[in-house]
C-alpha cells in the first residue's frame, strides 16, 4: 500500500475523531458559563481583578460572568478560524494543526478563557450587543442548513419513476407522521397554551402558525411546484416546535401556561430539561458547523483521496457564532441581570425571538419552494422578449 494514502487515512481519521473533541470542549464551556452565572459568586475567594469584577465580583459573574465566558470561547474559535481557514489538504500544516497539537490547543483555550476577566465591564457590555448579532446570524445559518436537510431528505424518500412500493410506502408513512405530530402539536398548545380567550397573544402566535403551515402546503402541493407533502410536513413539524419553545420562553408569571413550575422551583425535571437544552444547543452547532455543503455554490465537487471532509475553518468560524448564540440564550437575549437559577432562554426577549426565528423559518422555505417556478417564469419571458 502506498505510504501516502496511509498517512492520508490516517489524518482523515484524526480529523473526523476532532471534530467531536471541539464539541466536547464547546459542552464543556457551556457548563462553565452556567456554572459562573449560578453559582460562581458563592463559590470563586474574593480574590479577582477588582478593576474588571469590581469590589463585590459582581461584574465577573451573573450576566456579566456569561459574557466574558463567551468572549473567550468567541476568541479560542475565531483564532482557531483564522489558522484553519486556507486548508483544503490532509496533509496540510493547517489540517495537522486542526486535527492534532492538543497540548497547545489546551494552553490556548486556558488563554482565551482568563483573558476576558480582566476586561473592564463597559467593553463586555459592547461584546455583548455584538454578540446578539452574531447570535442572529448563527440562527440564520442553522435555519439554512435544517432547510436544505430537508430538501435532501424529501429527494432522498420521495417517489419517481425508478422508486419501488417500498419507497413509495416509506415516503407516504413518515409523511402521515409528520402531518399528525403537526395537528397534535397545534391542538396541544391551544390547550396548553390558550385555555381562554384572555390569551389572546399565544392565540395569535398558534393561529399565525397554523396559517403559516397550510400556506406552505399548498404551494408545496401546487402543479407548478410539485414538491409533494413529505418535505412540507418535516417543516411543518419543525415550525410547530418552533412555535412551542417560542411560548416556553414567556415569563413564569404568565397566567397562559398550565405547565410552569410554581414560585420558580425546580427538581430533578428542571435539571433533566437544562442539560437537554444545553445539549440541543452543542448539537445545533456541531451539525451546522460539518454543513458547510449547503453553504456552496457548487455543490458537487468531486473530493479526491487527500481533501479535507469538511471545510474547518467554517466548522470554527460557526463554533465561534455558537459562542455568542449560547451567551444570549443564558442570559435570555437580555444585557441586565434577569436569568434565574437553571433557566435558560426565559423571557418576553428570548419568546420575540424564537417567533421571528418561525417566521423566518417559513419565509426561507417559501422562497426555496416558489424561486425555482420564479427563475423559469423569467427565462420564458426573456426568450420570448429575444424571439421578435
Amino acid at each position: 500500500m502506498d505510504p501516502k494514502n496511509v498517512d492520508c487515512c490516517e489524518e482523515r481519521s484524526k480529523s473526523l475523531r476532532a471534530r467531536y473533541i471541539y464539541a466536547i470542549i464547546f459542552f464543556t464551556i457551556n457548563l462553565t458559563a452556567w456554572f459562573i452565572r449560578d453559582y460562581g459568586h458563592s463559590v470563586f475567594p474574593p480574590t479577582y481583578y477588582k478593576e474588571a469584577c469590581g469590589t463585590t465580583g459582581h461584574d465577573c459573574f451573573h450576566t456579566l460572568g456569561v459574557l466574558r465566558v463567551s468572549l473567550g470561547c468567541f476568541i479560542f474559535f475565531f483564532l482557531m478560524f483564522l489558522t484553519t481557514f486556507i486548508a483544503r489538504k490532509l496533509y496540510e500544516a493547517c489540517s495537522k494543526w486542526h486535527s492534532g497539537w492538543w497540548k497547545l490547543k489546551f494552553f490556548l483555550l486556558l488563554a482565551s478563557m482568563v483573558v476576558p476577566f480582566f476586561i473592564p465591564p463597559g467593553f463586555i457590555h459592547i461584546y455583548g450587543e455584538v454578540a446578539r448579532v452574531g447570535a442572529g446570524i448563527f440562527l440564520l445559518l442553522q435555519l439554512i442548513s435544517v432547510i436544505e436537510f430537508i430538501r435532501w431528505w424529501n429527494k432522498y424518500w420521495s417517489p419517481d419513476e425508478q422508486s419501488n412500493q417500498r419507497s413509495c410506502s416509506i415516503a407516504l408513512f413518515t409523511s402521515t407522521v409528520f402531518y399528525g405530530v403537526f395537528i397534535c402539536g397545534i391542538v396541544s398548545m391551544y390547550y396548553f397554551y390558550a385555555p381562554r380567550p384572555a390569551c389572546s397573544l399565544n392565540i395569535f402566535f398558534i393561529t399565525w402558525t397554523a396559517l403559516l403551515l397550510i400556506v406552505m402546503m399548498v404551494i408545496s402541493l401546487h402543479s407548478k411546484v410539485n414538491r409533494g407533502l413529505l418535505s412540507s410536513g418535516i417543516m411543518a413539524s419543525y415550525v410547530v416546535f418552533l412555535c412551542w419553545s417560542a411560548i416556553r420562553s414567556e415569563p413564569v408569571d404568565e397566567k397562559c401556561n398550565v405547565q410552569k413550575p410554581d414560585n420558580g422551583k425546580f427538581d430533578w425535571t428542571t435539571v433533566l430539561g437544562f442539560l437537554i437544552a444545553i445539549g440541543a444547543i452543542v448539537m445545533a452547532t456541531f451539525s451546522t458547523g460539518i454543513d458547510s455543503k449547503s453553504f456552496q455554490f457548487n455543490k458537487n465537487n468531486v473530493k479526491l483521496e487527500d481533501d479535507i471532509r469538511y471545510n474547518y475553518g467554517f466548522f470554527h468560524m460557526i463554533f465561534s457564532l455558537g459562542a455568542m448564540y449560547f451567551a444570549m440564550l443564558f442570559i435570555s437575549w437580555n444585557l441586565k441581570d434577569s436569568a434565574t437559577e437553571w433557566s435558560i432562554d426565559v423571557g418576553w426577549a428570548s419568546a420575540g425571538v424564537k417567533i421571528i426565528n418561525e417566521w423566518v423559518a417559513a419565509t426561507i422555505y417559501t422562497w426555496k419552494l416558489v424561486s425555482p417556478v420564479v427563475k423559469q417564469y423569467r427565462v420564458v419571458n426573456n426568450e420570448q422578449t429575444m424571439q421578435p
